[in-house]
């Protein structure tokens, strides 16, 4: 796949430099800026363009702007100490999660203006790129409307004309669901002016474009059912909220969008299946870049020629497998989303530690805890003894005696309390973690790519969306298609299909992409499953499986080595709260829409507040 990089303004007009004589000299255009009119002419000047608003895309989560945007909603721990503030306070901020980048929206304005005003250019370019700017515009109001909800839906280049007048400048929040609309209407509008192919991944496709349709048309679906559930979420303009009328309609559209994509009218896509083990072939979605991965739809490329990459791998990397002598290990999955991954026969249980009577389970091995589990959970994570660039992880709190002392020495890899760059739950991150030799050092890192959009999600989409319809028996099928590859025999039947399983299977697939926080959201369950209050060693082992179960604070699982007696040699488990976790996660009524900062509401009257805050 190619990677859309900008070019150097330089080499742009390099054409512009050739030998000249001593009165041309100073007739030859400034190096540091192209005309409008010369750029707008070469297909090779507007991709590079183009690529620079590619890669100002908004995500949450992202490889490339740092590992701390995947440790929080206690589904990890932070193992660096100058982090540990994120599970040590209660509650956020309401200005946490937010964007409000009209800057972004007036460059791709401009850049849509100046592409309807070229006649340089061939026909079969000038609507590519004219729709691929359309659906950077819709992808980003999405982002937009999934943080703040209403927001100025502003479609043309705004010009001040200096007269000290600002109230043309001025515009009112649109409605939540004028939003939602702008993005699902331009994703009908474009589609089929986009390739229905997936040679180049990083630019928008028929498929990405249907993607962001059904997601779009998904959340505010939900939002619209939810929001009824909360009703102080909401403001009598509708710039939060959305008519619980209008959800069936929405999921509708979800449905027929996600279904185009299901049935190959945008292109060859389908679930990677290439490794014969099913933990290593997931793993492998999120690393393999090559045109055998038709599971990627929507990507953030990286590409280590071009002087892209990131650091996620050298944040994240086991400690005693780092290429940087230990630095690493900052992000380290919690047991609170380990025990979510459920047993290959459907049924919901805690990791096994103890017996009924309370006394510790011994295991020959460290793995044979985890033994008949969803095979996702060993490609996402690194348990104990897990294997990563051929090397195994050292993860042991220490040894055990028959009567319960412990001691010994802990493993390279952790668990130690409050020891950073080591984990602390017993767990490491393996999703997204690159192989490749030299990936984890500085001034080198990874170009493993992000995935925006894949097949998997698409047909999550479909299952809630067809769930949400009352079509249980398609949900089941969507649904199975994504489990099968898991590992699991039993297919699900129409009626094992709940909303219980909907929000389960969204959490243990689509773990680390930056999904959670805004699918609890639009489901109107994030204040239920982030109380504030303490989460108990009870807590923590019951009510797996429920979509409210309560998880505000992450555990881990500390394995220790026993020594003498009849176990000699053999494995125990702890249930442990690291102990630097001494905040619990709260998420109030007003953290469902992120605080418009009091600047720009002084700069524009017209823009209304949020709700609850």
């Amino acid at each position: 796949m190619k990677k859309i990089i900008s070019l150097s303004i330089i080499s742009a007009v390099i054409s512009l430099s050739g030998c000249k004589k001593d009165s041309e000299f100073l007739d030859i255009p400034p190096i540091q800026v192209i005309p409008t009119e010369t750029a707008f002419s070469d297909p090779a000047l507007v991709l590079s363009i183009l690529g620079d608003l590619y890669n100002r895309q908004v995500d949450f989560s992202s490889l490339d702007n740092g590992w701390r945007s995947f440790a929080d909603f206690s589904e990890s721990f932070p193992s660096e100490n100058g982090s540990s503030f994120i599970v040590e306070r209660t509650g956020w901020g309401y200005g946490e999660w937010g964007t409000w980048d009209y800057a972004y929206i007036r460059d791709l304005n401009l850049f849509l203006q100046r592409m309807g005003a070229t006649t340089k250019l061939k026909d079969i370019d000038k609507v590519r790129f004219t729709a691929e700017g359309r659906f950077l515009r819709a992808n980003y109001y999405f982002e937009m409307a999934k943080r703040m909800g209403g927001v100025p839906l502003i479609l043309e280049p705004m010009e001040y004309d200096y007269k000290e007048d600002v109230t043309n400048l001025q515009v009112p929040r649109a409605k939540e669901s004028e939003v939602y609309d702008f993005v699902i209407s331009e994703a009908e509008a474009i589609k089929d002016q986009l390739p229905a192919d997936l040679n180049d991944r990083s630019r928008a496709t028929k498929a990405a474009a249907l993607a962001m349709q059904a997601r779009a048309a998904l959340y505010a679906g939900s939002i619209a059912k939810y929001g009824a559930t909360t009703p102080s979420v909401s403001l009598p303009g509708g710039e939060v909220g959305i008519p619980a009328a209008n959800a069936e309609g929405y999921y509708n559209k979800a449905l027929a969008a996600a279904q185009q994509i299901i049935n190959g009218t945008a292109g060859p896509v389908s679930l990677y299946k290439v490794l014969p083990n099913l933990s290593e072939n997931f793993a492998a979605i999120f690393l393999d870049k090559s045109s055998v991965n038709q599971e990627a739809i929507f990507i953030e490329d990286f590409r280590a020629f071009a002087g892209k990459v990131h650091g996620f791998t050298t944040n994240d990397q086991p400690y005693s497998i780092s290429d940087e002598g230990g630095d690493a290990g900052r992000l380290n999955p919690s047991l609170n989303l380990v025990e979510s991954f459920e047993m290959l026969d459907g049924t919901f249980a805690p990791l096994p530690t103890t017996d009924g009577a309370g006394n510790p389970i011994y295991y020959d091995n460290q793995e044979d805890i985890f033994a008949g589990r969803d095979a996702r959970l060993a490609g996402s994570v690194l348990i104990p003894n897990g294997v990563f660039k051929g090397k195994r992880v050292d993860i042991k709190a220490g040894t055990i005696t028959p009567a319960g002392v412990t001691g010994g020495t802990a493993g390279l890899d952790g668990p130690v309390n409050g020891l950073e760059f080591r984990t602390q739950t017993g767990f490491y991150i393996r999703k997204w973690l690159d192989p490749t030799i030299g990936s984890g050092r500085r001034g080198r890192g990874s170009d493993v790519a992000f995935i925006r959009y894949r097949f998997a999600e698409v047909l999550l989409n479909a299952a809630e969306a067809a769930f949400e319809l009352g079509q249980t028996a398609l949900a089941a099928d969507y649904l199975n298609l994504v489990r099968s590859r898991a590992g699991f025999t039993t297919a699900l039947a129409a009626g094992d299909v709940t909303f219980d399983r909907i929000v389960h299977e969204r959490r243990v697939e689509l773990a680390f992409e930056g999904h959670i926080l805004f699918d609890y959201k639009r489901w109107r369950i994030a204040h239920q499953v982030w109380t504030g209050d303490p989460t108990t060693l009870a807590d923590l082992k019951s009510n797996i499986g429920l979509a409210t179960k309560k998880s505000t604070q992450p555990w881990g699982l500390w394995p220790y080595q026993v020594t003498g007696g009849l176990n000699d040699g053999k494995w125990i488990f702890k249930e442990v709260l690291p102990s630097r976790v001494s905040g619990s996660n709260r998420f109030q009524l007003g953290n469902y829409y992120s605080e418009i900062g009091a600047n720009i509401r002084a700069a524009n009257p017209k823009i209304v507040r949020q709700p609850n805050q």
